[in-house]
């Protein structure tokens, strides 16, 4: 694997690049430019670089102690399949804002794998859960 670096400052994100992968998923292909923007600038965000260039993202939305959503992660095509995801969710698990949260959620159609070795399980939600979802589609 290429020198890598995982940051958390936000002044070094492609944020271009992180819209247009966005708008290319199938996740996050209705969200506008300026939705992604703001779920940018209101989440902790995570970022792979190697060789200098940005590669990968994640962001989470989090009270840092109680609960933690991770949303939006990816790694470019690529570079997947050398590691990058497992090292940017090692970072996220051991970063010292989120390394005691009580509960984390992810929703994901491809990558269970990769986030079971972090002790994430697949769920049946109880009768008592509940959501509401404000969405254009």
């Amino acid at each position: 694997m290429p020198e890598m670096l995982i940051s958390t400052d936000k002044s070094k994100l492609d944020r271009q690049m992180i819209i247009e992968y966005l708008q290319s998923s199938y996740w996050a292909k209705t969200r506008s430019a300026e939705t992604i923007k703001k779920s940018i600038e209101h989440s902790m965000c995570f970022a792979v670089y190697s060789e200098g260039k940005q590669i990968g993202f994640t962001r989470v939305v989090s009270d840092q102690s109680v609960f933690a959503y991770l949303m939006d992660v990816f790694i470019l095509e690529e570079y997947q399949g050398n590691g990058y995801g497992k090292a940017l969710m090692q970072a996220i698990m051991q970063d010292p804002d989120l390394v005691d949260v009580e509960n984390w959620f992810l929703r994901t159609m491809d990558a269970q794998g990769l986030y079971q070795q972090f002790g994430f399980t697949e769920l049946e939600f109880p009768e008592r859960t509940m959501a509401k979802r404000n969405f254009i589609i």
